[in-house]
């Protein structure tokens, strides 16, 4: 077959035997000024950060440093940072939060993907030259891999969960194409490459910290491994397959090593916290009119079923990754002047001034979910080309690549598709564990720009004009009426969703209240319905640009790389113009953490109190990690709190005899809802320890949760007699015996106990016994469960030294796994890059260029 085209013969990254001597000019300086160009990209997106000083204002990022407060503290004083920290939920594993391991030498690799840029800048920069580098690892050139890098980096949800401080949810999405590029250089170019970039991509997405988006990426690639067995297994090419797979599992598990110390400890707490299983077999009480919940909702492995499905996108919702603003944009968007509902107002007598405020703010999302930040938007480019890929690229790729989106979109769907995703989430190992499944739409944000590069790079990429190979859609021709063919598809689906635009009913269940507090709720569903069939006409606008670009490369009116550069900038363009509605200059502030942790006066009134004790924020307590910031708080910010700490939240504090139970939990002040108000000192705090005169034994959890009702805990002590057998019931008689708090550190707690006779203290402490150690006198001791939630210690008559100290074996284990694993990654790339660079004479030509029937 001959050429008719301009587009140059495929020159693979890695030159192939006989290929020119390598060149910096011509190897190494297009890739150096196209990382450049993403940086560049990158400060001007962020020129808040770097040229008004301000930050991103991100709420769990803030959050976050709330919670984090005494860990830092403690490092900053001690030089260590501790494994507990006593500021969250009465008490919880710092490594949930921020705990470092020196084994994991992957920490140093952050600052040169990020190259050390400020917070946000340097995660959008980290997934731009990750993306990149995925391309170019498949042979593409920097014109055309640097459209890939804007695809993927510039996709909205990227922006989206930046501005909500999602930072490692950010980072584990960045590194994602790295994992991706190394299984596919090591099933269609070389296989020690591949493992080579698997490895390195796959031990900075694990060493990111949010398995959800790593639960995600292995459902990607599961996809693959099936679709890529069933064609080795029809082409008899089931010893390569193997080899190759068995080379990357050892390359998965080196790098997953690095962060074992993390993974050991999070798991080994999961299973006390939310997302493992209860022990209590009864549903917890429900406010009146309110339906119970079903045992097994409650008391399963994993998390309850409508918590986990929480946010679930909806079925027709899915057309955002399309046309952006389909279902409104964000739960609160802004209109410009010219709005229906900007007209209404003016109706109404709203001055200007006024205007201006109403219209930045305004209820338009009316999709499936509770609310939203904004769409998950991959672009009509993206999607354009993606269907294209479908016709052009290589049968199992696009195979692969098809039905992971869709099952991405599947999951999203959640509980607007149960008979699918509820046998899911009963049933598949692990998904149980992760909420929001919205979330599932990063499987097509990451498989439908790869797929749509791999259609653009063989559209101007490769010689020849007839489609080489077997494709997913049958019909055969040449590029352009494959081009034709995907044009058609793409205008059909805009059309449809033109027609539902036109048809449907945008309004929402909070328009009735928002027709009493007078806003112009039919002149606010007008606008939403524009809005839908304005974006729907701006993404056919970039179809057909990207269509045409196409169309004049194929016809020799532009050359290959004007096309991918053309190409690359309506990607820049499209998606650009998108961010910028959800994360623009308005979302940068000066001083933002000195403004949000800025001390109240109930504050600086508690602080004056130095003793040891716990303090409960009415104001939403626990979904606040400010608190925290200043006091020992009762309540927190952390999306997996300890499972009994969960319990007595919701079945004991807001009951009538709640109080007892703060009591019990050393809650000293209480800082009321209203600002203005004075803070209320609670009398019947107990302390941090206190001798008791009676204990009580139950059976079982639920007996010991049922007598919690009733208890006076500063007298009596329930302990559950099937866990601790050895804990008699009685009464005590603890004589003048007195026990206190001498020293206090985040994982050593120290008492003096002064007593007449044989007694039972219980602590205000949250029991853990996966790492507190007892001691008296400084000899290991027992001690038990008491209260449902504390710990408790039956102490001998006279004077003693009780201490309690963290030392969680899964800590010191997993670190020197990471340390181990951390060398060995090292030697594995090491290996694997020489081994690849010796083989590089016999390596297949890139990956989008049509490899023939066989590959």
């Amino acid at each position: 077959m001959t050429a008719t085209s301009s587009a140059p013969p495929v020159q693979p990254f890695v030159a192939n035997a006989g290929a020119a001597p390598f060149s910096f000019g011509r190897h190494v300086l297009p890739h150096l000024l196209a990382v450049l160009a993403l940086l560049l990209l990158v400060v001007i997106y962020f020129s808040p950060i770097f040229f008004d000083h301000k930050t991103l204002v991100q709420s769990d990022v803030l959050q976050f440093q709330g919670s984090a407060r005494e860990i830092m503290q403690w490092k900053e004083q001690h030089g260590h940072e501790p494994l507990w920290t006593n500021t969250m939920f009465g008490g919880m594993p710092a490594y949930l939060i921020l705990t470092h391991f020196p084994g994991d030498l992957s920490q140093y690799l952050v600052k040169l993907f990020t190259l050390g840029l400020p917070t946000a800048a340097g995660n959008i920069f980290c997934a731009l030259v990750c993306a990149y580098a995925l391309f170019v690892a498949l042979g593409m050139r920097w014109w055309m891999a640097i459209g890939g890098a804007i695809a993927l980096g510039f996709s909205s949800y990227n922006l989206i969960i930046l501005e909500a401080g999602h930072n490692t949810k950010s980072f584990a999405l960045a590194y994602a194409p790295l994992v991706i590029g190394g299984v596919l250089v090591a099933f269609r170019r070389n296989r020690w490459l591949g493992a080579a970039l698997l490895a390195l991509g796959l031990a900075m997405n694990v060493r990111s910290n949010h398995l959800q988006i790593t639960f995600y990426l292995l459902i990607l690639l599961a996809v693959f491994f099936v679709v890529e067995f069933i064609g080795a297994l029809r082409e008899k090419r089931l010893g390569a397959f193997v080899s190759t797979s068995a080379l990357l599992g050892v390359a998965a598990l080196v790098a997953v090593g690095i962060s074992f110390g993390r993974l050991y400890t999070t798991a080994t707490y999961s299973k006390y916290s939310i997302r493992g299983k209860s022990e209590l077999t009864t549903a917890a009480p429900t406010a009146p009119g309110q339906a119970p919940a079903t045992p097994t909702q409650e008391t399963g492995s994993g998390l309850d079923r409508d918590y986990a499905f929480g946010w679930s996108y909806g079925v027709g919702e899915t057309l955002t990754l399309l046309v952006p603003d389909f279902y409104g944009g964000a739960s609160t968007h802004a209109l410009d002047k010219s709005s229906a509902t900007a007209t209404a107002l003016r109706g109404l007598g709203v001055g200007e001034a006024q205007l201006d405020q109403y219209l930045q703010s305004l209820p338009l999302y009316w999709g499936a979910q509770p609310f939203t930040s904004g769409p998950v938007y991959i672009g009509a480019v993206v999607v354009f080309l993606f269907i294209l890929g479908l016709f052009v690229v290589e049968r199992r790729l696009a195979v692969w690549l098809l039905v992971a989106s869709v099952l991405g979109m599947m999951l999203a769907w959640g509980k607007n598709f149960e008979a699918f995703n509820y046998f899911v989430f009963d049933y598949f190992p692990g998904y149980n564990k992760f909420r929001a499944v919205a979330m599932a739409l990063v499987i097509p944000q990451l498989a439908m720009p790869v797929l749509a590069l791999l259609a653009a790079w063989r559209m101007v990429g490769s010689p020849a004009e007839t489609l080489v190979g077997p494709t997913l859609l049958p019909g055969g021709g040449t590029r352009q009426t494959a081009l034709m063919r995907a044009v058609y598809a793409t205008g059909g689906l805009l059309a449809f969703a033109l027609l539902v635009a036109l048809v449907a009913d945008p309004t929402t269940a909070s328009d009735a209240q928002l027709a009493k507090q007078g806003f112009p709720v039919s002149a606010i569903v007008a606008d939403r319905s524009a809005m839908a069939r304005g974006d729907v006409f701006r993404s056919l606008f970039f179809v057909v640009a990207a269509a045409a670009a196409l169309y004049f490369f194929l016809r020799g009116k532009l050359g290959a790389r004007t096309a991918g550069l053309a190409l690359s900038a309506l990607l820049l363009i499209d998606l650009w113009g998108v961010d910028k509605r959800y994360v623009n200059s308005t979302d940068f502030k000066e001083n933002v953490s000195q403004e949000h942790f800025q001390p109240t006066p109930a504050d600086l009134q508690i602080q004056q109190d130095k003793g040891i004790y716990r303090v409960l924020n009415l104001g939403n307590p626990f979904n606040d990690g400010r608190t925290s910031y200043f006091h020992f708080s009762i309540g927190g910010y952390h999306g997996a709190k300890l499972r009994r700490y969960q319990d007595v939240i919701d079945r004991q504090l807001s009951g009538p005899n709640g109080s007892k139970k703060l009591d019990m939990l050393n809650t000293r002040y209480l800082i009321p809802r209203e600002p203005n108000q004075p803070v209320q000192r609670n009398p019947g705090a107990l302390g941090n320890a206190w001798l008791i005169r009676e204990v009580k034994t139950v059976q079982n959890p639920d007996q010991e949760m049922a007598a919690l009702t009733t208890l006076d805990p500063a007298t009596t002590a329930v302990v559950d007699a099937g866990k601790f057998p050895d804990v008699k019931a009685g009464a005590i008689d603890p004589g003048a015996g007195a026990i206190s708090l001498t020293s206090y550190e985040p994982e050593k707690l120290t008492y003096a106990a002064n007593l007449t006779n044989p007694a039972v203290a219980v602590f205000s402490e949250i029991y853990y016994a996966d790492g507190w150690n007892a001691y008296l006198d400084g000899k290991p001791a027992p001690y038990f469960r008491a209260n449902y939630l504390l710990r408790a210690m039956q102490l001998p008559a006279g004077q003693h030294t009780v201490e309690f100290r963290f030392e969680p074996k899964e800590y010191a284990i997993g670190n020197t796994i990471s340390l181990i694993s951390s060398i060995l990654l090292v030697l594995l790339i090491g290996a694997a890059g020489w081994l690849g660079w010796k083989q590089r004479g016999t390596m297949p030509q890139a990956v989008g260029a049509g490899l023939g029937a066989g590959r």
